[in-house]
């Protein structure tokens, strides 16, 4: 009589000898109660240092023109931000009058970032104007009335304006930043690589979870804000390297992915709790999660480094040197964990659970130690990524997750649910998508893009780039 080979089974044939090693869940636990205690006592000693550090200066009166970049503080806040030229290149040696409450009156000068930035000690509304004779020469305002704009400042935080230049005098806003021209839609292509690398990281994860497991996990996003918001803490409070804050707040969020499953969604599977029971559950994470970063955090955005970023020019193309970092960053940890999955024993079970869980544990792969893993895998990637948007969107608050799901579960739709590949693929389109929907919509409207995309995938081709048609009944 012959047999009938089920899918996957090559791929199980090859792990019948063995399943991966026991993890530890004394050292997860370890790891997660170290990290709060020291969360405890950063936010239990932060207030006095920074009473103790900072030092007032006198605003009240006119100043000298300064390059000096600016700091936040509970004491103090920063009107900042870049002046482009019609390149959009920096502008050296622009001066901005800034002046607002009590006879406050500064002069602030461009540096070659084509950054500026004035330190104010007083919340209230402050009128920043640009001295276009300062302007370089050839150089015009987009538009005139550009020339004095009206910010409301506040304390512990950071206000910018941008004011962008044209080599044709009496050129309004319109006619230059919402026209399509190539220079334009190069910098927006780079910027839609640089947000799919980054959603990537988190997306990979989230595809990994449903192909083990089947759950569209809604609290995926919370992981990305807490990635943000220890980098904040690590870095920003208790003044670590952003290098070692990188790794630790990495390993951090890699053991609450692990003591998750550990905790809840185990326990949860040996009851055999439905999908969609279990959905629910995640989606209530997603909320209490959301109003704890609230409740300790508060609801305005922090930033991860203080200083003014640095940018770079490069092929056409101006971005932060943390934007270049990160995408590098990105790039060698999806690299990196694409081998994993394809080189390694323990990547290989992955693949095995994620295409026959029945046939995998029948062959002798422990499923719920490789589920286990991908949790913890999935978390770690999703802490990682919350860094890199800290760093590249120049802060993060406690809906950042959030506002990023549609784009994660449209990305994870478009590459094919469950692949972790499709899920790379998926968010390089989306990422680039979205950016270069910005030219032609303003604002956060270009998020609606993924909206529109998901939808069509569902109606064309519901599996995805990378996905396999099921039949269904």
């Amino acid at each position: 009589m012959g047999s009938i080979t089920p899918p996957g089974s090559a791929l199980v044939r090859r792990l019948r000898r063995g399943a991966p090693g026991r993890s530890r869940l004394v050292l997860a636990a370890v790891l997660f109660l170290a990290f709060l205690a020291t969360f405890a006592i950063d936010w239990a000693v932060s207030p006095a240092a920074d009473a103790a550090t900072s030092s007032p200066s006198a605003t009240s009166s006119s100043a000298p023109a300064s390059t000096q970049p600016c700091t936040v503080s509970p004491t103090n806040g920063c009107i900042q931000g870049t002046i482009l030229d019609s390149e959009r290149k920096p502008a050296e040696g622009v001066d901005v009058d800034v002046t607002g409450p009590g006879g406050f009156a500064q002069t602030a000068t461009t540096t070659d970032t084509g950054r500026w930035a004035v330190r104010v000690e007083q919340a209230g509304r402050y009128t920043v104007s640009v001295d276009q004779d300062s302007l370089p020469k050839g150089q015009y305002l987009t538009n005139a009335a550009d020339a004095e704009r009206t910010v409301t400042a506040s304390l512990n935080a950071n206000s910018g304006q941008i004011f962008q230049l044209s080599d044709q005098k009496g050129a309004t806003t319109s006619d230059d930043s919402t026209s399509v021209t190539p220079g334009r839609a190069w910098q927006q292509f780079a910027s839609g690589i640089r947000l799919g690398l980054l959603i990537a990281l988190a997306s990979v994860g989230l595809s990994l979870i449903y192909g083990t497991t089947g759950l569209s996990s809604f609290s995926h996003g919370e992981q990305v804000t807490l990635g943000g918001l220890l980098a904040y803490v690590f870095a920003n409070q208790l003044g670590w390297n952003i290098w070692l804050t990188g790794i630790v707040v990495t390993l951090l969020c890699a053991a609450t992915g692990y003591l998750q499953d550990a905790a809840i969604w185990r326990p949860l599977r040996r009851r055999r709790i439905s999908l969609t029971q279990l959905m629910i559950v995640t989606i209530g994470l997603s909320i209490a999660a959301q109003y704890a970063f609230q409740y300790f955090f508060g609801a305005s955005t922090v930033r991860i480094q203080q200083g003014n970023p640095q940018t770079v020019t490069f092929a056409g193309l101006t971005l932060t040197v943390q934007s270049y970092v990160a995408m590098a960053i990105a790039l060698v940890v999806l690299v990196g964990t694409g081998l994993f999955l394809a080189k390694t024993r323990f990547g290989r079970a992955t693949r095995a659970v994620s295409d026959n869980p029945a046939l995998a544990a029948a062959s002798g792969i422990d499923v719920d130690r490789v589920i286990r893993f991908v949790w913890t895998l999935a978390a770690g990637l999703a802490g990682l990524s919350g860094v890199m948007l800290g760093l590249v969107l120049n802060g993060v608050n406690w809906q950042t997750g959030l506002q990023l799901l549609l784009l994660m579960f449209a990305s994870v739709t478009l590459g094919g649910l469950g692949t972790a590949y499709g899920a790379l693929a998926g968010s390089m389109i989306i990422g680039i998508v979205v950016e270069l929907t910005n030219l032609v919509l303003p604002g956060d409207f270009k998020y609606a893009t993924a909206l529109v995309i998901l939808i069509l995938i569902l109606l064309f081709r519901p599996q995805g780039i990378f996905g396999r048609a099921e039949r269904i009944g």
